[in-house]
């Protein structure tokens, strides 16, 4: 037998909901409503009947919806989205792994805000910040799927957020003008190397850096760039790598896009696939025919190779071990992309465009210091305000000398 129970404490009237549930030793799981209306609501509404519903679907703890989340991700996709790559499937895992560590007391359909509040705590204690957010959301995911096909009548975490501070996020490393000045000629010095082996692997390396600084493109994007996917004026973005180094679609919407390209690159860019035109429709195809060079090996043989020749590698010793740390990373050519077209004031909304970010706020979160710094620069006043006032307002200074 279901009621509704009023409950009056320190913090005020409440309205409890108890209903019988076979996953609980007493018999009976409560819920509870901050008006009697809710109550009422979620009684008449046949919510109580969601415990037996679950147990019939084999769906009724926290870890059943995780595991079934995960199933979901991997055979159908979600949200009418393509089944995750298997590298994206084993990041899920361990988030699914954590999310299983915290003590959840509660079947599925018990779970009310003040759990998922409990749950973010022990999320920030024991995960960086960045992994807090990442499993946080991949909390949410589930929970969404979980109301979408009826195990659950309302999302407990639909106001609990994890956000990561500012503070905890270092800005992007951007190369100087001079910087990339100077990694453009070492890709030139590399193309033109006396080593024949050099010479070759640079021949296809040298047009993928121009192009990179030249369009903001993901590495993961202009190593699968079709031929067919440029223009007279420009690339259109259709296709990338997943972790997986799978082609695929964009990740987002937004991704499938299409840049502007000065001519001098997208002539070098044409010049390299017009020698290779039957390599499988690549721009830059590897010497095998066919087949297109994987993420890891570029950064390795190509992105770390240009550089040390550019002098940008420095040395940090680890106890007896010696590791190379280089300057920049090849995102690094996507941020002096972005960071030039700042500076050249083009709106914020071609900028996002362009990027292929799928909103502003993403635009801001990544290059927002940059904008600001602009603003700054470009301020034609004096700072301060105090020199507004008048001496006679400001009287003698209070200040002790020293």
């Amino acid at each position: 037998m279901s009621d509704i129970r009023k409950r009056t404490g320190a913090k005020g009237t409440t309205y409890q909901v108890r209903y019988p549930s076979s996953a609980t030793k007493s018999g009976y799981a409560y819920k509870t409503f901050s008006t009697q209306k809710e109550a009422r609501a979620f009684l008449e509404g046949g919510n109580t009947k969601l415990s037996c519903q679950n147990r019939e679907s084999g769906v009724t703890s926290v870890g059943d919806a995780i595991d079934f989340w995960l199933d979901v991700c991997e055979k159908e996709g979600r949200d009418e989205r393509e089944p995750v790559s298997p590298a994206t499937l084993e990041n899920y895992r361990w988030r699914a792994r954590t999310m299983k560590k915290f003590n959840w007391d509660k079947q599925l359909c018990e779970v009310e805000e003040p759990d998922v509040i409990a749950f973010r705590s022990w999320l920030k204690r024991n995960c960086t910040p960045d992994q807090g957010q990442k499993v946080m959301s991949s909390f949410h995911s589930v929970l969404i799927e979980m109301k979408r096909r009826g195990y659950i009548s309302a999302d407990p975490a639909e106001n609990v957020t994890l956000r990561t501070s500012a503070r905890h996020k270092e800005p992007v490393s951007i190369p100087t003008l001079e910087d990339m000045q100077e990694i453009l000629r070492a890709a030139d010095r590399l193309a033109n190397s006396k080593n024949n082996e050099i010479a070759a692997a640079w021949e296809r390396y040298r047009p993928m850096i121009y192009l990179a600084a030249d369009s903001g493109m993901r590495p993961q994007e202009y190593l699968v760039l079709p031929v067919a996917a440029i223009d007279e004026r420009g690339v259109r973005v259709v296709q990338a790598l997943d972790r997986s180094n799978r082609i695929g679609p964009p990740k987002t919407k937004a991704g499938r896009r299409y840049i502007p390209v000065g001519d001098a690159t997208l002539d070098m860019v044409r010049h390299y696939a017009s020698k290779h035109d039957n390599c499988g429709g690549f721009a830059f195809p590897t010497r095998r025919e066919g087949d297109f060079q994987r993420y890891n090996v570029y950064v390795r043989r190509g992105f770390h190779k240009l550089m040390d020749e550019a002098g940008m590698v420095s040395e940090r010793r680890d106890g007896k071990s010696v590791k190379l740390i280089r300057r920049y990373r090849p995102y690094s050519l996507r941020h002096f992309f972005a960071s030039m077209l700042i500076e050249q004031k083009k709106s914020l909304k071609f900028i996002q465009s362009v990027m292929g970010h799928e909103n502003i706020k993403m635009t801001f979160d990544v290059y927002g210091h940059i904008i600001r710094r602009k603003e700054i620069d470009e301020i034609d006043e004096e700072g301060g305000i105090l020199r507004y006032l008048s001496d006679e307002s400001c009287g003698k200074s209070v200040a002790k000398n020293t």
